[in-house]
């Protein structure tokens, strides 16, 4: 019950209770260093305002340094779009000569018609998405007020809000708390696990292409970085860009192919050392399951969706998993209580 009400609520005023969300993720990503202060001996305010300070610093160190460089980077790639398609236009009409037993003039007069109207939809984006940005800013603002309050109050005053919350619950809630000790057990984990990952994906991937001299190094290395959060899908999107981008910097050079060489050795790595390693003990969920959780939720919460979706899976995989052991138990305490009302009483 408690989760399909967490799931209504989210579907029907999550956009509403967005602030409020996001500040109790932040702030339950921020318990962990809270509490490892306390274990060394520091109080609990104490410990929450060396963590929320730390919170806040590197926060402005990410908004005021890193990502005006990505948002430059970003800027300058939107505008050199038009040269970038035109140098698509050019190869794509080699096509036919270079190929003519595979790709006909009719086809790539076919390509280029949806190249030009996907263009036109292209400005039309950019265009409204430049009359909307007053109100992505003034949302930015309340965003950047809000939510830091909230992480602040929801870690100083995180036992009186649990004890306030847990007064409205059944008092016999053993399924509710071992499912949430499993969910927190593996969770805490799988977002520990990457933020590593993120950091050292991201670095690796920025530090090659910029030693490539690859342009946009810095946009791409993030985009590299964050595409783990979507497992398999998005290190498969991820390699569109940054494939393009090197085609059109270098062509079919010998540059390009060492650069998609590197870039596949950095996701194989990550793949099959650095996730084996940093996630030996967290999220024991089978790739099928992976892939339909980021399927199912993305549809239904689109970006958030595919955010959240891993998490969102170890909920729904640890309750079933709980309710399973539930009547297992059940059904062995129902055996032993059978077997004692057949047994003859002593003399």
């Amino acid at each position: 019950m408690l989760i399909i009400v967490g799931f209504f609520v989210i579907l029907t005023v999550g956009d509403i209770l967005a602030p409020i969300l996001w500040a109790l993720v932040i702030a339950y990503l921020l318990e962990w260093g809270v509490t490892a202060l306390q274990n060394k001996g520091l109080g609990r305010l104490t410990s929450v305002l060396l963590v929320f300070t730390a919170f806040i610093g590197i926060s402005i160190v990410i908004f005021l340094g890193l990502v005006p460089l990505i948002w430059k980077q970003g800027s300058r790639l939107i505008g050199e779009l038009p040269n970038i398609m035109l140098k698509l236009k050019e190869q794509v009409l080699e096509l036919p000569n270079k190929y003519p037993n595979f790709v006909s003039a009719e086809q790539v007069d076919g390509f280029i018609t949806s190249l030009n109207s996907e263009l036109g939809s292209l400005g039309e984006a950019l265009l409204s998405a430049s009359f909307s940005s007053l109100i992505s800013i003034a949302s930015l603002l309340v965003y950047i007020i809000l939510v830091p309050l909230l992480v602040f109050f929801f870690l100083k005053d995180r036992h009186q809000i649990f004890g306030w919350c847990s007064q409205w619950l059944p008092q016999e809630r053993h399924l509710a708390e071992r499912v949430w000790s499993e969910v927190n057990r593996q969770i805490g984990n799988y977002i520990r696990g990457k933020v590593v990952e993120i950091i050292i994906v991201g670095v690796v991937s920025y530090i090659t292409f910029a030693i490539m001299g690859l342009n946009y190094a810095l946009l791409l290395g993030v985009c590299v970085g964050l595409s783990v959060l979507i497992p398999y899908v998005g290190a498969a999107l991820v390699t569109i860009p940054v494939a393009l981008i090197a085609f059109f910097q270098w062509g079919l050079t010998q540059d390009f192919y060492i650069l998609m060489v590197a870039y596949f050795i950095i996701q194989i790595l990550d793949g099959n050392v650095l996730v084996p390693l940093i996630f030996s003990e967290a999220v024991n969920l089978h790739p099928v399951a992976i892939i339909g959780a980021i399927l199912l939720f993305g549809g239904l919460w689109g970006f958030w969706g595919v955010f959240f979706a891993i998490p969102l899976a170890v909920l729904v995989n640890a309750t079933l998993d709980a309710v399973k052991e539930h009547k297992k138990q059940q059904s062995q305490e129902d055996e032993v209580a059978g077997t004692l009302e057949h047994q003859p009483e002593a003399e």
